[in-house]
């Protein structure tokens, strides 16, 4: 088995999606479809199965990922260690994370580091909410989890590693905050807080968007810079925040009540980094937080 068609095939298995594979391996869809069929010639048999809708592994795939990944994993993490030494990699990777749900992870992930990585030392710290990204840009970062969607040209960003519902942090006496659920179409009965500083608009948008789906104005509330001046500004009547479900079990205060919303999205999160720093370092960790996070 040729190595490209090991990745392709691995990361096909992991991402179920030709696109995706496409754009992490950086080759075109086309290529990609020629990789697999390739192996499957080598194999004998189908190892996915393809729909205009869908991309599942067969019983075979299945069979063949679960055989071929330890292996593929140590051949990486030997190569990584190489290419530590040979780089001069024993030093100090900075990892960014967005709240208390991507620092667990990242936190789980620097645990592991120190076992299959000893010399590369990783310090953590915290994303400012009002500048998601100036701190990777600025190489302070060299690489952070994050909430997604991350649009950045300059940025790359990996698969999405975990994911959670949405909720809408309200002032305990409204009268939103007495349902069991709220819809984005509810969004026009309270102004939300929005966030202050240096974000793009997509990624405001999507933290606080300014219509419902049918169309109807939400109003805005005051600027924020943090969580917990956003969540002062809740609990005092002054806005809502549209939130990760998360923070109602980090953040839970008397005078707030999180309400579940029913149909958005759910949070993203993976890790990105930019473009001319792939380093190895930065490779062994996404690799880790991958491991850390299916386990």
């Amino acid at each position: 088995m040729e190595r490209d068609e090991l990745e392709c095939f691995l990361l096909l298995a992991e991402e179920l999606h030709f696109g995706r594979t496409a754009e992490r391996m950086r080759l075109s869809r086309a290529r990609v479809s020629q990789l697999v069929q390739r192996l499957e010639r080598r194999v004998g048999a189908p190892l996915f199965v393809r729909t205009s809708r869908r991309v599942a592994l067969t019983s075979l795939g299945r069979q063949l990922r679960a055989d071929l990944e330890p292996h593929h994993r140590a051949i990486e993490d030997a190569l990584a260690r190489a290419v530590a030494t040979a780089r001069g990699i024993d030093s100090v990777l900075h990892v960014g994370f967005d709240n208390p749900l991507t620092g667990e992870i990242v936190m789980r992930t620097t645990e592991a580091l120190r076992v299959s990585h000893p010399g590369l030392a990783v310090e953590v710290c915290e994303v400012p909410l009002g500048d998601p990204y100036g701190q990777l840009r600025k190489g302070e970062f060299d690489v952070q989890l994050t909430e997604f969607p991350v649009r950045e040209e300059d940025l790359r960003g990996g698969s999405v590693l975990l994911a959670e519902g949405r909720v809408l942090a309200l002032p305990a006496s409204h009268p939103l905050a007495a349902r069991a659920s709220v819809t984005l179409e509810d969004l026009a009965d309270v102004p939300l807080l929005t966030i202050a500083g240096e974000v793009p608009d997509y990624w405001l948008d999507h933290h606080v968007p300014s219509t419902t789906p049918s169309g109807r104005p939400i109003g805005r509330g005051p600027g924020v810079t943090n969580m917990q001046e956003a969540l002062t500004l809740v609990a005092g009547g002054k806005g809502a925040l549209l939130a990760p479900a998360h923070t109602a079990t980090y953040f839970a205060r008397p005078r707030i009540a999180y309400v579940p919303l029913t149909d958005a999205a759910p949070t993203g999160y993976g890790l990105v980094w930019r473009r001319d720093q792939e380093t190895g370092a930065v490779a062994a960790f996404a690799r880790t937080a991958r491991e850390i996070s299916v386990s």
